[in-house]
């Protein structure tokens, strides 16, 4: 089986939709084929080593809250960050990825561990046992970390921890670190009781297969990664493996949210499965507009039965809106639903499921009830067709976060579109087409660069990749994880461009305003009003249109 997905749909590779991605073969995470069983030249068995039981220290440390200096770390500079408790699996990762990133790492625990081993060889400086010494640079007293990261398993009096806070170092506990460095990111979080290490491996390896310079956090050793369990990469995309445990992923923000199952399993942790449901639920709470949950569907089963998580939809801040079986109360609110199962009520469905000469399991991959392909899995057990399942999903449900002439909504004589086009081939390429779409509208483009770097390099082909647009509107730079050593800005770009006629307005919620004034004062004026760019700009044609209905219906 082959998986071909158009260009159009990713925006981690800047191909337009006339450049199809290379075929991603399927062989190296779910099988061959069933018509080629007997061909083993190009199989892949992705093993992951789950790490021994171990802890630092036992306590509870909660980490779902954000530090009261969350924001005080800019991560334009290379910073010292010293991590906690950096021998467990979790954390270990986190540090690794500070390095990759430049960072200096520094790190203890209270024994050694063979992720240490990796580090150590990366360039960390690592120590056994916990000291004020460890946060002195050479013995230096007053050289320390610029941040202090923390495992969920190091309690609050931990000496380290005491130190840092005394000296006013950033102490972050590991969700809001990873809250923090993903935030940037379109983030894809796996959470799950059972088959997230599985179903976070599975997913980072296709896409860095199709292209995608993805960075992942795996709670996991990845043969097939040289990181072991990080990938660090420089596209827009994250992959993160999200643990229930301690509620520390309630401090993300992500994208895409997959839930594999739920289960009652951190018996230290949660009183009971409704616990686990009530923090789960919160998560959900946690997608971003626009974004999209990928869901274990199989409502009868009632021992991984995430679907119970929408039976309490009064408690669901932010639920989906796309599945035509949820209760009412969750309609129209501001994420997609994509369900996975065994059922045949779910949008992908894995039936007749058999065992094969592999010593995995094949089955027939079904989207919507209409077969798709037949698959063959090398890896054992009902429970790895069904993480299979949510990768085929997610990938699904990626491509449609990447924005691409995506319709925001219609009112009056105004239609509101969104793309995530952030390169001047880009943006000409899509102006093109909505000219060619709409040629007797007025377009009015919002743009938002994206990084310094981006704009000091290409400045003269952005000012002239706009002619198609009858008006443009530029927004300040958003710096993703840039410091503007250039000193260029918004405004900088928005005087270069000759024709059409175009504004600097720096902050998105003026922008926001000025279009509700544009529009209020001439509602059947026929626009298109098109917001472009990789950041937060895409929240413009929401709010947008939300205030319109307010003030127009």
């Amino acid at each position: 089986m082959e998986l071909r997905l158009p260009a159009s749909n990713f925006p981690a590779t800047g191909r337009r939709s006339t450049e199809p991605l290379p075929p991603v073969n399927l062989h190296s995470w779910c099988g061959v084929p069933r018509r080629k069983r007997d061909d083993t030249s190009h199989r892949v068995f992705l093993s992951i080593q789950k790490p021994s039981s171990r802890m630092s220290v036992s306590a509870n440390f909660p980490c779902g809250q954000n530090d009261e200096n969350i924001e005080s770390l800019s991560f334009g500079k290379k910073r010292w960050i010293h991590f906690i408790g950096v021998g467990g699996s979790g954390l270990s990762a986190l540090a690794m990825l500070a390095l990759k990133q430049g960072h200096a790492v520094t790190g203890s625990d209270i024994t050694w561990s063979s992720y240490m081993d990796a580090l150590k060889e990366a360039g960390a400086s690592l120590y056994i046992g916990h000291s004020e010494t460890n946060l002195q640079r050479n013995g230096d007293i007053s050289s320390l970390p610029d941040a202090v990261v923390v495992s969920s398993a190091v309690p609050p009096e931990n000496v380290e921890i005491l130190i840092a806070k005394s000296c006013g170092v950033p102490v972050y506990k590991r969700g809001a670190w990873l809250g923090k460095i993903t935030k940037d990111y379109n983030l894809i979080a796996v959470s799950g009781t059972h088959g997230k290490s599985t179903t976070t491996s599975l997913l980072a390896y296709v896409l860095k297969a199709m292209g995608d310079d993805l960075t992942a956090v795996i709670g996991a050793q990845v043969p097939q990664f040289s990181g072991g369990n990080v990938v660090y990469g420089n596209g827009h995309n994250f992959v993160l493996e999200a643990d229930e445990y301690d509620a520390c992923f309630l401090g993300l923000s992500p994208h895409v949210a997959i839930v594999t199952n739920v289960d009652w399993e951190h018996v230290d942790i949660f009183e009971d499965k409704e616990a686990v449901k009530t923090v789960f639920r919160k998560f959900l709470g946690r997608i971003r507009t626009g974004g999209h949950l990928i869901l274990y569907g199989d409502r009868h089963d009632q021992y991984l039965d995430a679907f119970s998580l929408f039976n309490h939809p009064k408690n669901v801040s932010d639920a989906p809106s796309d599945i035509e079986s949820l209760p009412a109360e969750l309609l129209n609110s501001r994420y997609k639903v994509t369900t996975f199962g065994m059922s045949s009520e779910n949008d992908w469905q894995a039936s007749s499921v058999s065992s094969n000469t592999l010593g995995g399991c094949d089955y027939k991959l079904c989207h919507k009830g209409k077969h798709v392909n037949d698959i063959s899995l090398q890896l054992p057990g009902v429970h790895n067709v069904l993480n299979s399942l949510a990768v085929v999903a997610a990938l699904s449900a990626i491509f449609g976060v990447s924005r691409r002439f995506e319709l925001i909504g219609a009112i009056r004589g105004y239609h509101i579109f969104d793309d995530y086009a952030h390169h001047p081939t880009e943006v000409r390429a899509v102006l093109q087409a909505a000219r060619k779409m709409f040629p007797s509208k007025e377009l009015l483009v919002v743009f938002q660069p994206h990084t310094y770097s981006r704009v000091a390099a290409m400045k003269r082909e952005f000012a002239s990749a706009f002619t198609e647009a009858d008006r443009v509107v530029i927004t300040e730079i958003y710096a993703a994880r840039e410091t503007n050593i250039w000193g260029i800005s918004g405004k900088d770009l928005a005087m270069s461009i000759i024709s059409p006629p175009c504004d600097f307005i720096s902050c998105l919620d003026n922008v926001v305003d000025k279009l509700v004034k544009m529009v209020s004062k001439d509602p059947f004026r026929q626009m298109v009003i098109l917001t472009l760019g990789a950041g937060d700009v895409t929240m413009v044609g929401r709010k947008l249109l939300q205030e319109l209905e307010r003030i127009l219906q």
